[in-house]
């Protein structure tokens, strides 16, 4: 199997999975995919988040995501529980689709890694 057949299988079980688990069913998109892995992150569950707070959450997943691709480092966990991390090299120019596949690849690893799926 292509290595691009294998993620896209993996990709769609991990829309799946997630899906049925947080969305009644509904597919979820990349974002709603990212914030989940923020909430994951914090370990803040029960908390309810405003807007620029949801925004922190995506940006937290966002580094962990792309730390072993060595983009982000992580650094500490604040007073609040947040974790914060230093980017370690600037991220590539992508084109929309290539940040896509770039994420697609990371949230599957990231699953694979906390044996959500195989």
């Amino acid at each position: 199997m292509s290595r691009d057949q294998e993620l896209k299988e993996r990709w769609n079980l991990v829309v799946k999975k997630l899906s049925d688990q947080f969305a009644d069913g509904d597919t979820l998109d990349l974002d709603a995919i990212i914030y989940l892995i923020g909430l994951q992150e914090l370990g803040q569950l029960d908390r309810k988040f405003k807007k620029d707070h949801k925004l922190d959450l995506m940006h937290i997943a966002i580094c962990k995501l792309l730390m072993p691709y060595g983009y982000y480092e992580f650094d500490f966990v604040d007073e609040d529980g947040w974790p914060h991390y230093i980017a370690k090299e600037e991220l590539p120019n992508l084109k929309p689709g290539e940040q896509s596949i770039l994420m697609k690849e990371a949230i599957v690893s990231y699953f694979v890694e906390t044996e959500y799926i195989d």
